[in-house]
Protein backbone atom coordinates (compact mmCIF):
# COMPACT_ATOMS: atom_id res chain seq x y z
CA UNK A 1 0.00 0.00 0.00
CA UNK A 2 1.17 3.41 -1.04
CA UNK A 3 1.65 6.57 1.15
CA UNK A 4 -1.21 7.98 -0.59
CA UNK A 5 -3.52 5.24 0.08
CA UNK A 6 -2.91 5.01 3.91
CA UNK A 7 -3.33 8.70 4.00
CA UNK A 8 -6.83 8.29 2.52
CA UNK A 9 -8.05 5.56 4.47
CA UNK A 10 -6.42 7.90 7.77
CA UNK A 11 -8.52 10.68 6.58
CA UNK A 12 -11.74 8.53 5.67
CA UNK A 13 -11.61 7.18 9.31
CA UNK A 14 -10.87 10.40 10.78
CA UNK A 15 -13.50 11.67 9.07
CA UNK A 16 -16.49 9.22 10.16
CA UNK A 17 -15.15 9.79 13.76
CA UNK A 18 -15.54 13.48 13.44
CA UNK A 19 -18.98 12.41 12.07
CA UNK A 20 -20.51 10.61 14.48
CA UNK A 21 -18.91 13.00 17.22
CA UNK A 22 -20.86 15.84 15.69
CA UNK A 23 -24.22 14.43 14.85
CA UNK A 24 -26.56 13.20 17.50
CA UNK A 25 -29.33 11.45 17.75
CA UNK A 26 -31.38 11.73 21.21
CA UNK A 27 -34.12 9.05 21.92
CA UNK A 28 -37.47 9.57 22.99
CA UNK A 29 -37.44 10.33 27.01
CA UNK A 30 -34.00 11.19 27.51
CA UNK A 31 -31.92 14.23 27.67
CA UNK A 32 -28.38 14.92 27.01
CA UNK A 33 -26.26 17.72 28.54
CA UNK A 34 -23.49 18.88 26.52
CA UNK A 35 -20.19 20.78 27.84
CA UNK A 36 -17.69 22.27 25.90
CA UNK A 37 -13.95 21.22 27.35
CA UNK A 38 -15.77 19.83 30.11
CA UNK A 39 -18.20 22.91 30.95
CA UNK A 40 -22.09 22.41 30.90
CA UNK A 41 -24.00 24.34 28.04
CA UNK A 42 -27.15 23.25 27.25
CA UNK A 43 -29.45 20.26 27.05
CA UNK A 44 -30.13 18.14 24.27
CA UNK A 45 -33.57 17.70 23.62
CA UNK A 46 -35.16 14.32 21.76
CA UNK A 47 -34.38 14.70 18.65
CA UNK A 48 -31.60 15.10 15.78
CA UNK A 49 -28.75 17.92 16.87
CA UNK A 50 -25.24 18.75 15.17
CA UNK A 51 -22.39 19.43 18.02
CA UNK A 52 -18.90 21.34 16.93
CA UNK A 53 -16.18 17.96 17.46
CA UNK A 54 -13.78 18.11 19.72
CA UNK A 55 -14.99 21.31 20.89
CA UNK A 56 -18.19 20.56 22.21
CA UNK A 57 -19.21 16.77 23.61
CA UNK A 58 -22.31 15.17 25.56
CA UNK A 59 -21.89 15.01 29.08
CA UNK A 60 -24.61 13.12 30.72
CA UNK A 61 -27.46 11.01 29.40
CA UNK A 62 -30.73 11.54 31.61
CA UNK A 63 -33.88 9.72 32.06
CA UNK A 64 -36.70 11.67 31.96
CA UNK A 65 -39.63 9.33 32.36
CA UNK A 66 -41.09 8.52 35.52
CA UNK A 67 -38.48 5.58 37.14
CA UNK A 68 -39.28 3.14 40.40
CA UNK A 69 -37.06 2.62 43.04
CA UNK A 70 -37.53 -0.24 45.64
CA UNK A 71 -36.92 1.17 49.02
CA UNK A 72 -35.49 -2.09 50.65
CA UNK A 73 -37.13 -3.54 54.26
CA UNK A 74 -35.74 -1.33 57.29
CA UNK A 75 -36.08 -1.79 61.17
CA UNK A 76 -37.92 1.15 62.67
CA UNK A 77 -38.68 2.03 65.88
CA UNK A 78 -42.03 3.61 66.66
CA UNK A 79 -42.76 6.13 69.58
CA UNK A 80 -43.79 2.87 72.29
CA UNK A 81 -40.79 1.24 71.41
CA UNK A 82 -41.87 -1.54 69.16
CA UNK A 83 -39.53 -2.42 66.13
CA UNK A 84 -41.24 -2.77 62.73
CA UNK A 85 -40.01 -3.64 59.23
CA UNK A 86 -40.92 -0.95 56.52
CA UNK A 87 -40.49 -1.28 53.03
CA UNK A 88 -41.94 1.05 50.36
CA UNK A 89 -41.98 2.33 46.61
CA UNK A 90 -41.03 5.75 44.90
CA UNK A 91 -42.26 7.11 41.87
CA UNK A 92 -40.24 10.28 40.54
CA UNK A 93 -39.49 12.03 37.64
CA UNK A 94 -36.58 14.51 36.64
CA UNK A 95 -37.70 18.13 35.18
CA UNK A 96 -34.44 19.92 34.82
CA UNK A 97 -31.42 17.39 33.33
CA UNK A 98 -28.65 19.65 34.53
CA UNK A 99 -29.46 19.78 38.01
CA UNK A 100 -30.08 15.93 37.92
CA UNK A 101 -26.60 15.91 36.29
CA UNK A 102 -24.50 18.30 38.57
CA UNK A 103 -26.14 18.85 41.51
CA UNK A 104 -25.84 15.60 43.04
CA UNK A 105 -23.50 12.52 42.37
CA UNK A 106 -25.38 9.15 42.29
CA UNK A 107 -28.86 10.47 42.03
CA UNK A 108 -30.92 7.04 42.70
CA UNK A 109 -28.96 6.23 46.33
CA UNK A 110 -29.27 9.74 47.45
CA UNK A 111 -32.83 10.04 47.01
CA UNK A 112 -33.63 6.04 48.13
CA UNK A 113 -31.46 7.20 51.40
CA UNK A 114 -33.67 10.73 51.65
CA UNK A 115 -36.76 8.30 51.60
CA UNK A 116 -35.68 5.76 54.37
CA UNK A 117 -34.21 8.27 56.57
CA UNK A 118 -37.82 10.34 56.60
CA UNK A 119 -40.18 7.12 56.62
CA UNK A 120 -37.72 6.14 60.27
CA UNK A 121 -38.27 9.81 61.42
CA UNK A 122 -42.41 9.56 60.26
CA UNK A 123 -43.21 6.16 61.91
CA UNK A 124 -40.84 6.66 64.94
CA UNK A 125 -43.31 10.15 66.03
CA UNK A 126 -45.94 7.49 66.23
CA UNK A 127 -47.18 4.77 68.05
CA UNK A 128 -47.32 1.30 66.75
CA UNK A 129 -51.30 1.12 66.75
CA UNK A 130 -50.85 4.75 65.02
CA UNK A 131 -48.03 2.87 62.55
CA UNK A 132 -50.52 0.69 61.15
CA UNK A 133 -54.25 2.91 60.96
CA UNK A 134 -52.60 5.49 59.09
CA UNK A 135 -50.61 4.74 56.50
CA UNK A 136 -51.61 7.54 54.35
CA UNK A 137 -50.97 10.05 56.39
CA UNK A 138 -47.35 9.01 56.88
CA UNK A 139 -46.82 8.20 52.76
CA UNK A 140 -48.15 12.29 52.65
CA UNK A 141 -45.86 13.12 55.68
CA UNK A 142 -42.88 11.74 53.44
CA UNK A 143 -43.84 12.90 49.93
CA UNK A 144 -44.19 16.55 51.06
CA UNK A 145 -40.55 15.73 53.25
CA UNK A 146 -38.70 14.25 50.52
CA UNK A 147 -40.56 15.96 47.55
CA UNK A 148 -38.93 19.20 48.99
CA UNK A 149 -35.44 18.20 49.21
CA UNK A 150 -35.10 16.62 46.10
CA UNK A 151 -36.46 20.17 44.89
CA UNK A 152 -32.80 21.05 44.33
CA UNK A 153 -31.88 18.56 42.00
CA UNK A 154 -34.40 18.82 39.23
CA UNK A 155 -36.52 16.06 40.71
CA UNK A 156 -40.34 15.80 41.09
CA UNK A 157 -41.18 12.84 43.43
CA UNK A 158 -44.34 11.73 42.66
CA UNK A 159 -45.99 8.76 45.00
CA UNK A 160 -44.20 7.05 47.65
CA UNK A 161 -46.13 4.37 49.18
CA UNK A 162 -45.78 2.16 51.99
CA UNK A 163 -45.89 -1.90 50.60
CA UNK A 164 -45.69 -3.03 53.92
CA UNK A 165 -45.48 -2.43 58.17
CA UNK A 166 -44.35 -5.94 59.65
CA UNK A 167 -44.35 -5.65 63.47
CA UNK A 168 -43.06 -8.87 65.36
CA UNK A 169 -44.51 -12.13 65.52
CA UNK A 170 -45.08 -11.55 69.21
CA UNK A 171 -47.23 -8.24 69.12
CA UNK A 172 -49.20 -9.74 65.98
CA UNK A 173 -50.15 -12.34 68.42
CA UNK A 174 -50.94 -10.32 71.78
CA UNK A 175 -53.14 -7.97 68.64
CA UNK A 176 -54.67 -11.19 67.48
CA UNK A 177 -55.86 -11.92 71.57
CA UNK A 178 -56.75 -8.44 71.50
CA UNK A 179 -59.16 -8.42 68.65
CA UNK A 180 -60.57 -11.30 69.79
CA UNK A 181 -61.22 -9.99 73.00
CA UNK A 182 -62.83 -6.84 71.68
CA UNK A 183 -64.75 -8.84 69.18
CA UNK A 184 -66.23 -10.90 72.40
CA UNK A 185 -66.76 -7.81 73.97
CA UNK A 186 -69.10 -6.69 71.54
CA UNK A 187 -70.77 -9.67 71.32
CA UNK A 188 -71.16 -9.79 75.17
CA UNK A 189 -72.73 -6.35 75.24
CA UNK A 190 -74.69 -6.62 72.00
CA UNK A 191 -76.52 -9.64 73.85
CA UNK A 192 -76.98 -8.09 76.74
CA UNK A 193 -78.66 -5.38 75.10
CA UNK A 194 -80.75 -7.92 72.98
CA UNK A 195 -82.05 -9.30 76.45
CA UNK A 196 -82.47 -5.69 77.51
CA UNK A 197 -84.51 -4.64 74.87
CA UNK A 198 -87.03 -8.39 75.42
CA UNK A 199 -87.49 -7.56 79.09
CA UNK A 200 -88.30 -3.94 78.34
CA UNK A 201 -91.45 -5.14 75.36
CA UNK A 202 -92.25 -8.49 77.85
CA UNK A 203 -92.52 -5.55 80.43
CA UNK A 204 -94.12 -3.24 78.43
CA UNK A 205 -96.96 -5.88 76.98
CA UNK A 206 -97.36 -7.44 80.52
CA UNK A 207 -98.32 -3.64 81.80
CA UNK A 208 -100.48 -3.05 78.56
CA UNK A 209 -102.53 -6.76 79.12
CA UNK A 210 -103.23 -5.12 83.45
CA UNK A 211 -104.08 -1.77 81.75
CA UNK A 212 -106.39 -3.52 79.50
CA UNK A 213 -107.75 -6.28 82.06
CA UNK A 214 -108.33 -3.45 84.47
CA UNK A 215 -110.18 -1.32 82.04
CA UNK A 216 -112.72 -5.09 81.41
CA UNK A 217 -112.60 -5.31 85.31
CA UNK A 218 -114.41 -1.72 85.46
CA UNK A 219 -116.59 -2.06 82.42
CA UNK A 220 -118.26 -4.88 83.81
CA UNK A 221 -118.50 -3.86 86.97
CA UNK A 222 -120.09 -1.06 85.32
CA UNK A 223 -122.22 -3.14 83.60
CA UNK A 224 -122.76 -4.83 86.29
CA UNK A 225 -124.06 -1.91 88.43
CA UNK A 226 -125.93 -1.01 86.01
CA UNK A 227 -127.59 -4.44 85.80
CA UNK A 228 -128.67 -3.95 89.27
CA UNK A 229 -129.87 -0.57 88.98
CA UNK A 230 -132.26 -1.28 86.39
CA UNK A 231 -132.92 -4.64 88.84
CA UNK A 232 -133.69 -2.01 91.59
CA UNK A 233 -135.06 0.19 90.00
CA UNK A 234 -137.89 -2.96 88.43
CA UNK A 235 -138.37 -4.48 91.95
CA UNK A 236 -138.98 -0.82 93.47
CA UNK A 237 -141.63 -0.41 90.78
CA UNK A 238 -143.06 -3.67 91.29
CA UNK A 239 -143.34 -2.76 94.94
CA UNK A 240 -144.80 0.45 94.08
CA UNK A 241 -147.45 -1.51 91.73
CA UNK A 242 -148.14 -3.80 94.47
CA UNK A 243 -148.06 -1.19 96.93
CA UNK A 244 -150.84 1.44 94.88
CA UNK A 245 -153.31 -2.30 94.67
CA UNK A 246 -152.96 -2.53 98.56
CA UNK A 247 -154.24 0.87 98.62
CA UNK A 248 -156.93 0.25 96.30
CA UNK A 249 -158.33 -2.08 98.36
CA UNK A 250 -156.78 -5.53 96.65
CA UNK A 251 -155.78 -7.59 99.75
CA UNK A 252 -154.97 -10.45 97.90
CA UNK A 253 -151.88 -8.46 96.41
CA UNK A 254 -150.22 -9.25 99.33
CA UNK A 255 -150.45 -12.81 98.88
CA UNK A 256 -149.14 -12.55 95.81
CA UNK A 257 -145.90 -10.56 96.86
CA UNK A 258 -144.69 -12.77 99.64
CA UNK A 259 -145.98 -15.59 97.94
CA UNK A 260 -143.19 -14.57 95.29
CA UNK A 261 -140.42 -13.74 97.89
CA UNK A 262 -141.35 -17.11 99.42
CA UNK A 263 -140.85 -18.88 96.73
CA UNK A 264 -137.82 -17.25 95.87
CA UNK A 265 -135.93 -17.66 98.79
CA UNK A 266 -136.65 -21.87 99.03
CA UNK A 267 -135.31 -21.90 95.34
CA UNK A 268 -132.34 -20.26 96.30
CA UNK A 269 -131.81 -22.40 99.22
CA UNK A 270 -132.49 -25.58 97.36
CA UNK A 271 -130.11 -24.24 94.46
CA UNK A 272 -126.77 -24.01 97.03
CA UNK A 273 -123.72 -25.66 95.70
CA UNK A 274 -122.56 -26.93 99.34
CA UNK A 275 -126.41 -28.88 99.72
CA UNK A 276 -127.16 -31.88 98.22
CA UNK A 277 -130.32 -33.59 100.18
CA UNK A 278 -132.61 -30.52 101.80
CA UNK A 279 -135.44 -31.63 104.13
CA UNK A 280 -137.32 -28.76 105.91
CA UNK A 281 -140.83 -28.72 106.87
CA UNK A 282 -143.28 -26.24 104.73
CA UNK A 283 -147.00 -25.19 105.35
CA UNK A 284 -148.51 -26.10 102.35
CA UNK A 285 -151.31 -24.28 103.40
CA UNK A 286 -149.65 -20.75 103.28
CA UNK A 287 -148.17 -21.58 99.92
CA UNK A 288 -151.81 -22.52 98.85
CA UNK A 289 -153.30 -19.72 100.26
CA UNK A 290 -150.93 -17.43 98.62
CA UNK A 291 -150.97 -19.07 95.46
CA UNK A 292 -155.05 -18.33 95.82
CA UNK A 293 -154.24 -14.95 96.42
CA UNK A 294 -152.22 -14.85 93.08
CA UNK A 295 -155.40 -16.68 91.15
CA UNK A 296 -157.61 -13.93 92.73
CA UNK A 297 -155.53 -10.98 91.41
CA UNK A 298 -156.22 -12.77 87.90
CA UNK A 299 -159.74 -13.29 88.00
CA UNK A 300 -160.07 -8.85 89.17
CA UNK A 301 -157.55 -8.77 85.55
CA UNK A 302 -159.55 -10.53 83.74
CA UNK A 303 -162.64 -9.10 85.05
CA UNK A 304 -161.54 -5.47 84.50
CA UNK A 305 -160.71 -6.13 80.88
CA UNK A 306 -163.12 -4.72 78.07
CA UNK A 307 -165.13 -7.71 76.59
CA UNK A 308 -164.32 -8.15 72.97
CA UNK A 309 -166.70 -6.37 70.29
CA UNK A 310 -168.42 -9.08 67.81
CA UNK A 311 -168.10 -9.16 64.43
CA UNK A 312 -170.96 -8.28 61.95
CA UNK A 313 -171.51 -11.76 60.36
CA UNK A 314 -172.01 -13.33 64.03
Amino acid sequence: MTLGSLLAVVVVFAGVIVLSKAVRMVPQGYEWTVEAFGKYTHTLTPGLHFLVPIYQGVGRKINMMEQVLEVPSQDVITKDNAVVKVDGIVFFSVLDAAKAAYEVAQLEVAVLNLVMTNIRTSIGSLDLDESLSKRDEINAKVLLAVDAATHPWGLKVNRIELKDIQPPRDLVDSMARQMKAEREKRANILEAEGFRQAAILKAEGEKQSVILEAEGSKEAAFRAAEARERLAEAEAKATQLVSDAIAGGNVQAINYFVAQKYIEAFKALAEAPNQKFVMMPMESAGVIGSLAGIAELAKDAMAKTPPAMPGRGS
